[in-house]
């Protein structure tokens, strides 16, 4: 989610600073410019106001020394301007002649920029904003500015300024607005950090708790966390809902215990009775045989459920154990009854680690075993093989029974649950479901598949690495 919510936050924000930093540049180009603009205004007026009573004109193409002290100290001013700043500067007649200008080979020209200033100030007006020149270009300012005596224009002053250092200014204004957006985007960027862990962190707890809960470890619980206040409010509302399930899930392993333990004794009070009826019934009664097989069948049943209460709630007593070694002494434990059935039991069994209660786990190999010679017909084999990984060491049962289905390995496992076509087998439906429980609590799986050609195929597997034990 914090990888969703990021990205979005970091698009906002930096959409929000461009838009504010885009406006912010334009601004302080057109500022420089401005301020430039200011500056050849003030200069061209003052050179008006020079020129304004200079009457004497060098006419034709001849070159007349002039008399007059003002067109000689305009002229020296707009000499010194060009030698002090570089810009270009004249100050020409209405037909475009020059009455002063400097660099001396400097004249109107007939078009462009400069032009087009001397144009419009002809018209008695000041130069229009100048076309906004940007960092990149290499543009040059032009600016005029009428002379008038007794209300005409008789003259213009036109100065024609280069723009590098105007454009230096400005590209140093952008780097400064840069700069600042950068910043202001990088503690944008930590705040949206800290925001979306501030928010997003008692959800990842949640969201941990959750798990643990799914997979088994019923006592894990919300931590107490910062966020929002609805959402400690849910972490609180869940830690509640996970005491009630918890509560009620004891209270059902109790009454499943209790009831198991309670029914015992009568169940084994009425078998007694039925023993001493069959004492006073002919020998072979067939009514008192199927009574007696039903008791023994329940006797068994309030057994298992006893044994499913009880792993479910113990935790598991972990030790790195051989799980070749003990394989292989299930396998010789029921080797007789193999042989008195006519099955062949064979086993693989290298050497290997892994992590288990070897306790739970012979339990649940003896029933995976047990449950394998049940359906396998005389003649056939059942194999137990032993192999590991990195991650895990496994015991593979496999038979040559009939197997299972594909609606049937979806159900397998499930408590009570026994094939249709098994139903006349011994057994309560419980033994597999009590090897789950117990291989879980030590971080163990029972998985099953179709064994090929025939057969099922039953996969016993424990961690390598010690895992935390889950209480159940």
């Amino acid at each position: 989610m914090r990888s969703r919510l990021l990205p979005l936050l970091i698009i906002l924000m930096a959409g929000v600073l461009l838009a504010l930093g885009f406006p912010l540049a334009v601004s302080v180009a057109a500022a420089q410019q401005q301020k430039v603009v200011v500056d050849r205004i003030d200069d061209t007026a003052r050179f008006a106001s020079l020129a304004q009573f200079v009457t004497k004109r060098v006419t034709g193409s001849r070159v007349v020394r002039d008399t007059d002290e003002r067109r000689e100290t305009l002229q020296k001013e707009l000499d010194f301007y060009h030698d002090v700043y570089g810009i270009k500067a004249g100050v020409f007649y209405r037909d475009g002649g020059p009455m002063a200008h400097a660099p001396g080979n400097w004249f109107l020209p007939s078009d462009g920029q400069v032009r087009d200033a001397f144009e419009e100030a002809l018209r008695s007006r000041g130069s229009h904003d100048p076309e906004q020149v940007w960092p990149w270009q290499r543009g040059r300012l032009s600016v005029a500015t009428p002379v008038i005596r007794d209300g005409d224009v008789v003259a213009v002053v036109v100065t024609d300024s280069p723009t590098g250092r105007m454009r230096s200014q400005t590209l140093r204004g952008w780097l400064l607005i840069a700069a600042g957006e950068s910043a202001a985007m990088l503690l944008a960027v930590g705040a949206a950090l800290r925001l979306t862990g501030w928010v997003l962190r008692p959800v990842r707890v949640l969201d941990a708790t959750t798990h643990d809960i799914a997979t088994g470890s019923l006592k894990s619980r919300v931590a107490a966390a910062g966020g929002p206040p609805e959402l400690r409010r849910l972490a609180r509302s869940f830690n509640e809902m996970a005491d009630n399930v918890q509560d009620v899930l004891e209270q059902q392993r109790a009454f499943v215990a209790d009831a198991s333990h309670q029914l015992r004794n009568p169940l084994s009070a009425l078998l007694l009775r039925i023993e001493l009826l069959a004492l006073e019934l002919p020998e072979g009664n067939e009514e008192v045989a199927s009574v007696r097989t039903e008791g023994k069948r329940l006797a068994q049943v309030l057994d298992d459920l006893l044994d499913l209460a009880l792993a479910e709630h113990a935790a598991a007593d972990l030790s790195l154990a051989d799980i070749g070694e003990l394989a292989a002494e299930r396998v010789g434990a029921w080797r007789p009854l193999a042989d008195e059935r006519g099955v062949r039991l064979t086993g693989d069994c290298p050497a290997t680690t892994g992590w288990a209660d070897p306790v739970a786990l012979s339990s649940a190999l003896d029933a995976v075993i047990d449950n394998a010679l049940k359906f396998t017909p005389e003649g056939e084999a059942v194999h137990v093989s032993v192999a590991f990984s990195a991650a895990a060491t496994t015991v593979v049962v496999t038979d040559g029974g009939p197997g299972l289905t594909e609606d049937e390995l979806a159900r397998v496992g499930d408590r009570f649950w026994r094939s249709n076509r098994h139903q006349n087998v011994r057994g309560s439906g419980l033994g597999l479901s009590i090897s789950r429980a117990l291989l879980a609590a030590g971080g163990g799986t029972l998985t099953y598949a179709r064994h090929e050609p025939r057969g099922l195929k039953v996969t016993v597997s424990v961690p390598r690495s010690e895992p935390v034990p889950q209480a159940r």
